[in-house]
This record gives C-alpha cells, structure tokens and sequence, in this order.
C-alpha cells in the first residue's frame, strides 16, 4: 500500500509543482486539501489543477466561520498587532490550516502532511509548530527546504518539462496571500525599502486615499463582550460583517499596511497588507476599551497585547502562553459591550462617539463643575502622599550636599550661554 501524503493546496504555482515531485520523490499517493478562508479563489479550477496534475483526491474545506470566530475574533479582542502594524492576517489562518491538514490526515489515514511554505519565510515555522502540536506522529515534508527548484521560474520549467501546462508568469506579479481579513503583497519595488509601494497597480480591496471620496462616511458597530456582533444598526454574523466592512474601509482608503517586519527565521522583509475592516474594527474595540476598562486592566492588557501578537506571528498559536493569554483576555472583555461611531475619510479613522451600559466615564467626576464625587480639597493629600519618595529622596540629598542634576533644558541654556561668552572672547582678540 503506497504512502499517503496530505498536502496543503492552494491551487498556485509552488504546490502545483510539489504534486508531481512528491510522487516521483516520495513514490506516494497526494491528496490534496483546499483550506477556504475566505481567499478570492476559483475552487473548481482549483480542484480540477490538482487532479490533473496527479494527486488522487481534492478537497476543499469551507472553514471561514471557523476562521473567523476561533482565530480573528480572538486576535481583535486581545488587540494583538505584531510591530506596531500588522494585524495578523496571514498568521491568525496558519494554525486552523495546519489543524483541517492534520482532521484530513487523520481521515485519510496519512502518514505525513506537505506545505509549500519557503525556507526563508515564517509559514514553515506556523505550519510546522501548528502539526507538531496537534499530531506529533506525522512526518512534516517541506519540499522548499529540499528539493532543487531554487525559484518561480526553476518551478515553471519543472512543469513544462513534464507538459504540465499551468496560467503562471513571475513577470509583473507580487507574490499575495489572501483571506477574508487580508491580502498581503511582497516582491518586485517592496524588495529594496528605499522605494516607494506601486499602490495603484498592487492595491486589491482598497482605494488609494487620493481616490477616496471628499465626503466623510459614518459607520457605527456594536461589540457584545469584545465580539462584533452589528454594523450600522444591523445584526451581522463575522463573516458577513467583516465582508461589509472590507468594501467600506475599502473605498474609504482604509487599511493599507507598509511594513519592514522582523520574520521569525531572523532576516528581515518588507510587505504591505490591506486589512481594511479588520483596521476600523481594531479602532472601534479600542475606543470602546478606552470607555469600559479601569487604568491598570488596560495597562496590563496593553502587556497581553504585545505578547499575543508575537506568539501568534511566530505560530506559537497552540501552545499554554497563548491560551492563558487568551483566557485573560476573555475575563476582561465582559464589560466590553457597547456601539462605537467611526468617521473615516481618505485614509484616517476618527472616533465619533461611544455608549455602554458598562461605562466607567461618570460625567460628575469628569466635569469642569465640582460634583458631590469630588473634592477638590482632598486632592493635596492624595498628591502629597503620592509624591512622598519623590519628598523623602530630595530631603536626603539635601541633607547629604548632593547636587541635583540639572534639567535638559537648562543644561542647553547653559551650553548656549558658554558658546555666546566664548564668541565674544575671540571678537575681542
């Protein structure tokens, strides 16, 4: 009985090519698995590309709900952002891939699962982690790591040399990934950083913000325990939300990622990412964090945030930290329920006003006018106990002779009026 390998098809260049590699390298049987998450893809010609390239089955797995509710909802909540920008796009879907390759390897009864992730890129560090925590049995087969091909044109001579006749051109095109969150562009001008992104021949779902309307848009959504649950008055589930508002931030300008990102494998690279629902719904569950959480939950979170954007950039997904991390977060979004207004126009985001029923704002402490919360008087005790190390070290320096450092600003008056006394001097000479 021949060898069953499951390899994770996209219906692109690289995993076409690895079908008849793997046969001929691995003598096996191919099957090949379509993870739909939401990518713009032609299943049919997809399915029909595999078969006749030689793999004995393919399938294709609808798993965007999945994606949505058990990946995305979960990044947002947290407001996990890898280096300042990146919404995790590519990352939030590499772990529910890797777990349907693994449900298929299972039903199968495979004995390995193939990728066709590249040995410079982070998708072999998520595919592979993601396998190895869910079926440590399974022999991982990255092809890129192994095999002769060197680039996109060595792959494309592969096939034609075996008549294999396929639709790819390296000429002219970014290399993309895509999903119902994002599309990610890399390749061509963004390989050197010093230029600028070809926006109006890259972009997919966003405009750019010179071609946005001169007309601000309102959009409100309503969050239920951090999830969105509506857009603009309307109860929408997350596929269909986000759906709504990726063609609202996208022809608003909304959403476009430049990025010079640290990989997880140490070098760096420079992509751009359009995400633009998942940016307004970022902004939109922040403000509503700013209105229901208390000084010190948000701060940590804000720790918790950080921390869950790197485990989930470097495919750490299935691992205690990031469900501990997670179960955190979760504890802390109950109150986190309530509409957030958003403006956008050519490009930026702007709050337009925010309600819960859980709101901390109390308009009595907050107001110029004093309130029956809040006394005025009480505020110097507070100040002169809160300040008391900053007391106790100045009088024991002043105790002790020790001199106060000088400020910033007075030293560079101090450097200036040295530097003025000194010109003076050497006119005189």
């Amino acid at each position: 009985m021949k060898k069953k390998i499951i390899l994770a098809y996209s219906g692109g260049l690289d995993t076409t090519a690895i079908i008849p590699w793997l046969k001929e390298n691995q003598d096996c049987e191919v099957i090949a698995v379509c993870v739909d998450v939401g990518q713009a893809a032609d299943w049919k010609t997809i399915q029909k590309r595999a078969m006749s390239t030689g793999a004995s089955a393919c399938y294709i797995e609808d798993v965007k709900k999945e994606y949505v509710e058990e990946y995305v909802w979960p990044a947002l909540k947290a407001g996990a952002v890898y280096e300042d920008k990146y919404l995790l796009g590519t990352s939030t879907a590499r772990p529910l891939i890797a777990k349907v390759l693994v449900d298929y390897a299972r039903k199968e009864k495979a004995t390995a699962v193939a990728h066709g992730a590249t040995g410079k890129g982070n998708d072999q560090v998520r595919f592979d982690l993601g396998i190895m925590a869910l079926a440590p049995d399974l022999e991982i087969i990255a092809p890129w790591r192994v095999w002769k091909i060197k680039s996109r044109e060595d792959a494309i001579r592969y096939l034609k040399r075996r008549k294999i006749n396929i639709p790819f051109n390296k000429r002219n095109s970014y290399s993309m990934d895509d999903n119902l969150w994002h599309i990610s562009h890399e390749g061509l001008e963004l390989e050197d950083p010093a230029n600028e992104p070809q926006f109006r021949k890259m972009l997919s779902m966003i405009v750019t913000p010179e071609k946005a309307p001169n007309k601000a848009e309102y959009v409100e959504i309503e969050f239920d325990k951090g999830i969105p649950v509506g857009l603009n008055g309307k109860k929408m589930e997350g596929v269909q939300l986000i759906n709504a508002l990726n063609k609202i931030g996208g022809a608003n300008g909304i959403g476009i990622c430049d990025l010079v990102e640290n990989r997880v494998v140490g070098m760096k690279s420079r992509g751009v990412y359009e995400t633009p629902g998942g940016t307004i719904l970022y902004y939109a569950h922040q403000e509503l964090e700013h209105l229901c959480l208390d000084r010190q939950t948000y701060s940590f979170k804000q720790q918790v945030s950080l921390k869950l954007g790197e485990l989930i950039y470097g495919g750490l997904w299935f691992t205690p930290l990031r469900e501990a991390l997670s179960a955190f977060v979760d504890s802390v979004q109950g109150t986190v329920t309530g509409k957030v207004k958003v403006k956008l126009y050519k490009g930026s985001i702007g709050s337009a006003g925010a309600v819960s029923p859980y709101s901390l704002y109390n308009t009595s402490l907050a107001s110029f006018t004093t309130g029956d919360l809040y006394n005025h008087a009480d505020a110097k005790g507070f100040i002169k106990l809160y300040g008391l190390p900053v007391l106790v070290r100045s009088l024991m320096q002043k105790e002790k002779g020790i001199a106060k450092p000088a400020s910033s600003s007075s030293s560079t008056g101090t450097a200036k009026k040295k530097t003025a006394s000194k010109a003076k001097t050497t006119k005189r000479k």
